[in-house]
């Protein structure tokens, strides 16, 4: 009886809702970008979940460290180092979908992220059907 109660009690937990805050961890962390430029933290914000530029490696030839190729000009002295680069970030099964900003060309993307193993996150950026994907490697 008592293994009867168990298995009910694990099925019933199993069916329960996971919060928003459980849900989204599976991303959060730092991670190294694919060409290894910078980190990005991944963290809950809200309901959402956020990426922040939180180091940066090497910087790129010519950049002053600014988001220059920002196409608002009010926005084009901002640091890269800090800049928020994923964000409306929510679950939808096994992915995360929001937005994706570039500051190597100052725009915006639709955004696709999934989890690709333990330290592994594969990173979309779409303009309509179109995407490219870069391999994120967890750090922590």
């Amino acid at each position: 009886m008592f293994r009867a109660l168990s298995l009910f009690a694990a099925a019933a937990l199993a069916t329960l809702p996971v919060s928003a805050q459980q849900a989204n961890t599976a991303i959060t962390g730092v991670w190294l970008v694919e060409d290894g430029t910078a980190q990005v933290t991944i963290a809950p914000c809200g309901n959402q979940v956020c990426g922040r530029i939180t180091r940066i490696i090497r910087a790129r030839p010519g950049s002053n460290g600014r988001d220059q190729n920002n196409p608002d000009p009010a926005l084009r002295n901002r640091p890269i180092l800090g800049l928020s680069i994923l964000s409306e970030m929510t679950r939808d099964g096994d992915v995360w979908r929001g937005k994706i900003y570039d500051p190597r060309g100052g725009k915006v993307y639709r955004s696709v992220v999934e989890r690709d193993g333990t330290n592994r996150l594969s990173v979309k950026g779409c303009v309509s059907f179109i995407c490219k994907s870069q391999t994120w490697t967890r750090v922590s």
